[in-house]
């Protein structure tokens, strides 16, 4: 038992009870206080509860204005000596807080103005003696200081601490009362109960510390996976549920033909700029595919069209495809499975999930990288008809109904759509994903039967993860700036609820 936790055994002894420990004890910090107390409630001596108040310290200024005057009435009494004052001169007569006091003495209606902009007394303040002049700031700071916190209602407070005239504490007192097993002394309570005890039989004169069987212990240390993967696993199963296969993406690196050329994407296209497509210095360049059927007929697809294609009448080079860049979609892993399916060309289901990179400026609702789901479904003579049925299949699994669909352009499907779902919290219609059919003139190429069909789609991972989990600002969800308890205590999500309530 430490010094002055016996005092504190002591006084209560005497006493019976302590009031306030800050009259107790006015050397002991707050702190030091309240560590002693939990000490002692811990072994039932004492029983105590905090009583906090507010005290308000009077600056340099509100001691100035308690020893001097208010503002406003050093003011009133300058000008009865002077008889008037020009407006200009009033910070020259009372410093910087001149002007402080001429709008209250505006306000109390204690001065007025003439047409010469001279400050004068009003008529009120003419007919009486200053000497009664109820100076009210003083009488209020001179009560705060005093302790009496209750004089002022919170909106003068406000206004006495935005003017610096008060600063605010918190002062912390405890009352204190004796415990069920109150005495001068503090034994230390046995925790375990050994077979040594037993044996000699000293448990019987030991005192036991009572367990909590409440107590939820000490949570174990262990990884937690973060709010993205556990989107992403629910995307997994949906797929694996309707019949799909996850196709190898942990290649991130790719070369401009599968990017873009393999996808009917022009050369001079603008999204194979720089400002666009993070490309690789070393290496720089990498093989094409030994194919070079499939190579002639990419060329020929390109420069002057095939397979009912008029192609982009611009001479394709071979150069520009073998440079090596950051992929911009997974849909450059999808383009390659097309191709070795078409050695054995059969329906199949295909997804995958993982990063993308793009050019892009750093906001809120962008990063540089993000994670796109992707779905590539073959099938023969499937249709438009077949894509829209699917695709709401596909988005009622997690929850989300009544899609509409919108015609847009993708260099490398025809038809293509933008899918939209309404927003309950926005009020408004938002794209959810991008789809299509891949053209004939892409797959042919690959020597894929022209009735062998293939649809597409599309979404990123992070529009669904920051809807479920209320991000945001994705800089929050991904990168340096995450939030690890925010990783460790978020619960799976479920994509059976709706995304977009």
């Amino acid at each position: 038992m430490s010094d002055f936790q016996l005092q504190i055994l002591q006084k209560l002894n005497e006493q019976g009870e302590i009031v306030s420990s800050l009259a107790a004890f006015p050397d002991k910090a707050s702190q030091e206080v309240l560590s002693a107390l939990n000490s002692l409630q811990a072994h039932g001596k004492v029983e105590f509860k905090n009583i906090d108040t507010l005290h308000y310290d009077l600056s340099k200024e509100g001691q100035e204005i308690v020893d001097k005057g208010s503002h406003e009435v050093l003011l009133v009494k300058v000008i009865a000596d002077l008889g008037k004052l020009q407006i200009k001169d009033v910070a020259a007569k009372l410093g910087p807080s001149g002007r402080v006091g001429q709008a209250r003495a505006f306000k109390n209606g204690w001065i007025k103005k003439n047409d010469s902009n001279e400050l004068e007394l009003s008529d009120k303040v003419k007919a009486m003696d200053l000497n009664a002049l109820a100076d009210d700031t003083k009488e209020l700071l001179t009560k705060l200081a005093g302790g009496d916190a209750a004089a002022a209602d919170a909106k003068t407070l406000a206004d006495l601490k935005k003017r610096k005239l008060v600063t605010q504490r918190k002062v912390t007192d405890f009352h204190i009362t004796k415990g069920q097993d109150f005495s001068l002394t503090l034994e230390k309570a046995e925790t375990d109960l050994t077979s040594e005890m037993v044996q000699s039989g000293n448990y019987k004169d030991m005192k036991f510390k009572e367990y909590n069987f409440n107590s939820q212990g000490i949570a174990p240390h262990s990884g937690a996976l973060h709010p993205l993967n556990k989107v992403r696993e629910e995307f997994r199963q949906i797929f694996f549920s309707m019949g799909f296969t996850e196709m190898p993406s942990n290649q991130y690196v790719e070369t401009g033909f599968w990017n873009f050329d393999a996808l009917y994407v022009p050369q001079q296209h603008p999204a194979r700029d720089l400002q666009d497509t993070f490309y690789l210095k070393d290496p720089l360049t990498a093989d094409l595919p030994e194919d070079k059927v499939y190579m002639n007929n990419i060329k020929a697809v390109h420069e002057n069209g095939k397979y009912d294609s008029i192609g982009y009448r611009y001479d394709w080079h071979a150069k520009e495809s073998q440079k090596l860049v950051l992929r911009t979609h997974t849909t450059a892993i999808s383009v390659a499975m097309l191709h070795e399916l078409a050695k054995n060309p059969q329906p199949t289901r295909l997804f995958s999930i993982d990063r993308v990179f793009r050019n892009e400026a750093v906001d809120a609702t962008h990063l540089a990288e993000f994670h796109q789901v992707e779905g590539v479904l073959a099938d023969y003579n499937i249709t438009l008809g077949d894509l829209i049925q699917f695709m709401e299949e596909f988005f009622a699994k997690m929850g989300v109904t009544g899609l509409r669909f919108k015609p847009t352009y993708n260099p490398y499907t025809e038809p293509s759509m933008e899918i939209y779902s309404y927003h309950e919290g926005l009020g408004k219609w938002v794209e959810i994903g991008n789809s299509g059919m891949f053209r004939p003139e892409m797959l042919e190429s690959m020597g894929l039967p022209r009735d062998l069909r293939v649809l597409g789609w599309g979404l990123s991972l992070e529009r669904p993860t920051m809807i479920k989990y209320k991000v945001q600002n994705i800089r929050e969800l991904l990168g340096h700036k995450v939030s690890l308890d925010f990783i460790e205590n978020n619960p799976a999500a479920r994509l059976d609820e709706d995304l977009y309530d």
